[in-house]
């Protein structure tokens, strides 16, 4: 008797075994997905390519038991399945169902302006619905269509992709530009300029002496052109390019070129920027005397051992000198009238400089269709 109840235990305890071994079988068993077609607009690749394209990216993930293209074209061929149009969730369970598939994937690649949309949608057979879609935009660069399928792919079935891919290739938004985020401040500006230590004293000087005979405090007149390449929110950040005479009204022209990298902050008003300037004036070879008078480098006695250096002189020639502006800026607004007012340091070991400068800009007034 006790033989005969360990025979049938053991019995038991295989056929329990060979259940849990058979289930277990069923579990692992990989869903079956197929891909009938994905739409396609603007592109210059052709649909067909674009399914392959996705067949072998779906079939790299190993997720799913993806239908092999030869047998999808023959049981569509043998059951009528009318795939041209087939995009839609009813008649992709429908297909489904003569395939014997569990997931269908269907969706579409398109080209919008500069991006390519792609939108993919994993549809489940029994449950009849839709179980995941994704969206992704893209830049518009054809020749890596494979690697996009791959992106939008892989979010699809659960597979993290290369952050360094999807930077590459994702299309981000860029922030909205209207009056509210930007502010373009190109126009005319006019100021005055104040100079001190030796440059000043060789500006005021008679001609005689090589002097430029101006005053202690100069006109400037010129125009301000920029360029924004950065704006994000109330922030942006420009290019100024500012050609401008000084010097007028003491019968002088000093032509100069400022280009400053600018960081305006739209809602405050507030702005900074820093830059080189280019100015033309006319120098000599010189030297300071004993009492700090300006002398031509040519007075000098052979055998002195005075440093002559270079120095503005009305006498010289017309000579290029460069330095560096920092300036500090608000603008007030009125309407669509902008008016900036601008303060700039420009430093210098013979003697530095002091400016103001206003300017004013009319914004554009956005234009509507009224188509």
């Amino acid at each position: 008797m006790k033989t005969k109840t360990k025979i049938l235990g053991k019995l038991f305890g295989l056929t329990l075994i060979m259940l849990f071994s058979t289930e277990a079988g069923f579990s692992q068993r990989k869903q079956k997905i197929a891909v009938t077609g994905i739409d396609s607009k603007d592109l210059s690749i052709d649909k067909e390519v674009i399914r392959n394209i996705v067949l072998l990216e779906l079939e790299k993930t190993n997720v799913y038991e993806v239908m092999d293209r030869y047998d999808l074209s023959n049981i569509i061929k043998k059951e009528g399945i009318q795939v041209e149009d087939c995009y839609g969730m009813n008649c992709q369970v429908m297909a489904g169902k003569l395939l014997n598939a569990d997931k269908m994937l269907t969706g579409s690649v398109e080209r919008y302006g500069g991006k390519i949309i792609v939108i993919f949608r994993l549809i489940d057979v029994k449950g009849e619905k839709i179980e995941k879609t994704d969206v992704m935009e893209f830049i518009n660069q054809q020749d890596q269509i494979q690697t996009m399928m791959r992106l939008s792919i892989n979010n699809i079935v659960g597979i993290e992709n290369d952050k360094l891919l999807v930077d590459l290739l994702v299309n981000y938004d860029q922030p909205i530009i209207t009056s509210k985020t930007t502010v373009k401040l190109s126009g005319p500006r006019v100021g005055a300029t104040h100079y001190w230590g030796r440059h000043a004293n060789r500006l005021q000087a008679p001609l005689a002496q090589g002097g430029f005979d101006m005053y202690a405090v100069n006109s400037v007149i010129g125009y301000q052109f920029e360029q924004q390449f950065l704006s994000s929110g109330d922030f942006q950040a420009l290019l100024e390019f500012i050609p401008a005479i000084t010097g007028m009204e003491s019968g002088v022209v000093v032509p100069s070129v400022s280009t400053l990298l600018g960081f305006r902050f739209n809602k405050s008003g507030f702005e900074i920027g820093l830059g080189p300037v280019i100015r033309l004036t006319k120098t000599a070879y010189g030297y300071y005397d004993g009492n700090g008078n300006w002398q031509l480098a040519n007075t000098l006695p052979y055998d002195s051992n005075i440093q002559t250096f270079k120095g503005l002189d009305s006498r010289g020639k017309l000579d290029v000198s460069s330095g560096m502006i920092f300036a500090l800026g608000k603008t007030f607004r009125s309407g669509y009238l902008n008016v900036p007012v601008n303060v700039y340091y420009s430093p210098n070991k013979d003697g530095s400089m002091i400016g103001l400068m206003v300017g004013f800009n009319v914004a554009k007034i956005p234009k509507f269709d009224s188509k």
